[in-house]
């Protein structure tokens, strides 16, 4: 590894600090897939610039189509003439 890519590396503890989000919730979006983690002399460290440009995802269940309601048909044969 680079030195310039070593100097990229921080520990989870200041990925978390960094997002503004508990620790676990960093060890869950490493176990998720969503960021990736490297070892280094038996420890756990991220990228930084992975942490900073990670986007969560909105959540939730998808949104709904919205549909046009049709008008009512008019009845021609209640029409008075």
């Amino acid at each position: 590894m680079r030195r310039e890519e070593l100097l990229d590396l921080i520990s989870i503890s200041d990925a978390a600090r960094l997002r503004n989000v508990s620790h676990q919730a960093i060890l869950d979006l490493m176990k998720r897939g969503k960021l990736v983690h490297v070892e280094v002399g038996g420890r756990k460290f991220l990228r930084r610039s992975e942490v900073e440009n990670y986007e969560p995802s909105k959540g939730g269940r998808p949104a709904k189509k919205a549909t046009a309601k049709k008008a009512p048909k008019k009845d021609a044969s209640k029409r008075r003439g």
